[in-house]
């Protein structure tokens, strides 16, 4: 089969489709013809080495990208699960020598949900409306209560609106000002351009502050100073997070899959795809991510 993998760290051109065996399944596993799999800014600080200069991965070996994905079940060694069943899942781990973006991927079941949506819709979703469920989990806040959500028009920030006004939350939303009809169709009840001064313009419309915070934008300080003290803030990558000034707890989501928490958020968010591609363009894909201003996940269909 193919598969998208990198032997070494680097810019596009370090991307490879290479030919490897089928992935074989275990107990309590199924094996996904893929249909559909997404791209997302992890892929590209893998391939860059980003993440094993976090120590977050081995910095040598054959490495697999791509953490979302939907097909069909081909093979399971699960209860659960049937040949010809459609699904959604998430491959979680880093340290794998194939991944999402291939020809098929096998997964442990309880990271994989069954779904009747079009493959390319399902596989924009599951790594970012996972990390936005369990963001909103860290900050424990309660309907009424008041959160600022960061890079509110980004795929993360997109689906914590969504959750977030679904849980009876009040949302101040920052993004560019062209955004403003976007983030507000998500949810959000307060709008506020990223071109302003974040912390006074939220305490103008929550006076004293947020509740809390989820930083999909990694502002770091300037959303920070936003929430009221004693608040909570989330931060969405590991080594960023401000000090917890002012009593507030502050914590980094670092996303599990969950594939029974996955089933109950797929139908609750909008789908958002920015293009399709090959599997074979997947160098292409990472150029246009890295270059900004995506509304939507670009998906890359073998």
């Amino acid at each position: 089969m193919r598969a998208v993998i990198i032997n070494s760290f680097g810019g596009p051109e370090v991307v490879e489709v290479a030919d490897v065996p089928v992935p074989r399944t275990g107990p309590g596993q199924v094996r996904i013809r893929v249909a559909a799999a997404g791209v997302n800014p992890v892929d590209l600080g893998t391939r860059a080495g980003a993440l094993a200069a976090g120590g977050l991965m081995a910095g040598e070996g054959r490495v697999g990208l791509g953490w979302d994905v939907a097909g069909v079940v081909e093979e399971s060694r699960a209860d659960g699960f049937a040949s010809g069943d459609r699904v959604a899942g998430l491959c979680d781990r880093l340290d794998l020598p194939t991944k999402a973006q291939a020809d098929y991927v096998v997964l442990d079941s309880a990271a994989v949900a069954k779904t009747d949506l079009d493959p390319v819709a399902a596989a924009s979703l599951p790594l970012n409306v996972t990390t936005a469920a369990q963001a909103l989990d860290l900050l424990a806040l309660t309907a009424g209560q008041t959160l600022l959500v960061t890079g509110a028009a980004g795929a993360l920030g997109g689906f914590a609106v969504e959750l977030a006004a679904a849980r009876g939350l009040r949302v101040v939303a920052v993004a560019g000002q062209d955004d403003e009809t976007v983030v507000r169709g998500f949810g959000a009840d307060w709008f506020v351009p990223r071109t302003v001064p974040l912390a006074e313009s939220v305490r103008a419309v929550v006076p004293g502050g947020v509740d809390g915070a989820l930083d999909a934008a990694v502002l770091g300080i300037p959303a920070l100073a936003a929430v009221r003290g004693g608040g909570a803030f989330v931060a969405v990558r590991g080594g960023v997070q401000p000090l917890p000034l002012r009593g507030t707890r502050v914590q980094t989501v670092w996303a599990r899959a969950d594939g029974a928490q996955l089933a109950g958020l797929l139908p609750k968010v909008t789908p958002r795809v920015a293009d399709t591609l090959p599997l074979t363009e997947v160098a292409e894909a990472h150029r246009r991510l890295a270059k900004g201003g995506l509304r939507g996940r670009l998906v890359l269909v073998p």
